[in-house]
């Protein structure tokens, strides 16, 4: 099959898993926003964000390797899983004798079985996932995806609807749901006979850590790039400005189903190449696409920020709509850094993925601190989308070492700057605002339909062109 239509065939099979999953929040936001108040989901927030900080340690960023070595047929299936899986159950036996200290830090104290049982589970669920995924089993992986979605679903009404258990009922759906998804994959996927205790390969146990191990930290600066405005506006501003903030973060996620729907795809595909010339031109051209579609989903986002907030969330959430757009931003470079990252991937380079997330990271703190006091929650979405945007800059130089991506640098510019201007206009509400916004969405789809076009036409031109 062509390069390029696997790719797209990929992705349409793995947008059907991850839309379903992605589109999960939306449909349960009108639930969690009328049960929950802003100061309860502030807390649930905190719970599952300190939860996504343990889960690469405590997983010891295992599951980047199991997609790596998974994919490299010259691997043992056997020794890639049987490693994640024991790699798994060590992290969280260490996890459960730290207890008494952890029981101490801020918001886990009164939630410490919550965290652990989201923890253990979502590593579980994220290692089955992502192995049959390596696997090639993307149409079960897919399936996957639509049954966990369905299963969160029902016990989100189950448990804070009909029990009412609040806080916990928000945490023991998702922990309820993942283990359902482990269940099913282990026994569809025949996970089972892929797992050994003996006789795994020494060699691929300590590639597999060589190449995560410098993923942890990658992890945690990736976590505090996303999460550490949310603390800082929690202690500063108080738990109910957090939940306002938790509440804006679920906007941009739509431009973020796009890029995981592609990457998904795009980490299969990546590796197909095996000259240099070759591999160049895939990534330019794949990138050129996938940036257009990032920017133009960006727009459209900032010029509904207000309605799909109005629609999605109770009156008492609605304020939150003032801090999407520079979260837009932000998940939209977010997203072209993960694409570079799969160079990193392709070339198993990860300590340099490393290296600047960790100054991404740096970065963001110290905005957040300075920001978030002076200006508020808006601060802190600022001092996101800058910290990704340097990141991004700093991987687009780098990575040429390795792959010469051909960057179309007045176009990048153009089409920042208009995400720039889009959120001037909204966030200050000048005067005719929407007529403005309306302008600027349509110029941005005029500058980007043609590289979607182009990207279709090849794959309709080269699908014509076999089935003569």
């Amino acid at each position: 099959m062509d390069k390029y239509k696997k790719l797209i065939s990929n992705t349409m099979i793995f947008a059907i898993g991850t839309f379903s999953s992605k589109v999960l929040v939306f449909l349960l936001m009108p639930l969690y926003t009328r049960v929950l108040n802003n100061a309860d989901y502030g807390v649930v927030d905190l719970i599952i964000q300190t939860g996504n900080l343990l889960i690469p340690i405590v997983s010891v960023g295992i599951i980047n390797a199991v997609v790596r070595f998974g994919l490299d047929d010259s691997t043992s299936k056997s020794d890639v899983f049987s490693t994640g899986f024991i790699t798994i159950l060590c992290g969280f036996t260490a996890l459960v004798l730290f207890q008494p200290l952890l029981a101490k830090v801020p918001y886990m104290s009164q939630h410490t079985i919550l965290i652990y049982l989201f923890v253990f589970m979502a590593c579980m669920r994220s290692l089955c996932s992502q192995f049959t995924r390596a696997k090639g089993y993307v149409r079960l992986y897919a399936f996957d995806g639509v049954l966990s979605t369905i299963t969160t679903i029902i016990f989100n009404i189950l448990y804070l609807v009909v029990f009412q258990w609040g806080i916990v009922g928000y945490v023991m759906a998702i922990f309820t749901a993942d283990f359902l998804s482990v269940i099913f994959l282990f026994t569809s996927a025949k996970l089972y006979r892929y797992i050994r205790f003996k006789g795994i390969s020494r060699l691929t146990v300590s590639s597999m850590l060589r190449y995560c191990i410098p993923l942890i930290p990658t992890t945690m600066f990736w976590w505090i790039m996303n999460v550490s405005d949310r603390y800082i506006v929690s202690h500063v501003l108080g738990s109910e400005a957090n939940g306002l903030f938790a509440v804006s973060y679920k906007v941009p996620t739509i431009v973020n189903l796009i890029s995981t729907i592609f990457i998904d795809a795009w980490q299969i595909s990546a590796f197909t190449e095996q000259t240099q010339l070759a591999r160049e031109r895939f990534f330019t051209k794949v990138f050129r696409t996938y940036q257009s579609l990032l920017f133009t989903a960006g727009s459209g986002l900032i010029l509904f920020a207000k309605l799909i907030t109005k629609l999605l969330v109770s009156d008492a959430f609605y304020a939150s709509w003032e801090y999407i757009p520079f979260l837009v931003m932000a998940t939209t470079f977010s997203c072209m850094v993960t694409f570079l990252g799969t160079v990193y991937m392709t070339e198993k380079k990860s300590v340099f993925a490393l290296a600047t997330t960790a100054i991404g990271a740096g970065i963001n703190i110290c905005l957040n601190l300075i920001l978030i006091p002076r200006y508020g929650v808006n601060g802190g979405a600022f001092a996101t989308f800058i910290s990704y945007f340097v990141v991004f800059l700093l991987r687009a130089v780098h990575t040429r070492k390795y792959i010469k991506i051909r960057w179309n640098v007045f176009k990048m510019l153009f089409n920042t700057s208009m995400l720039m201007i889009q959120s001037l206009i909204l966030i200050n509400e000048i005067p005719y605002w929407i007529w403005y916004e309306i302008g600027l969405t349509v110029i941005m789809i005029i500058t980007n339909l043609g590289a979607i076009l182009v990207a279709l036409q090849k794959i309709v031109g080269q699908h014509l062109k076999r089935a003569q």
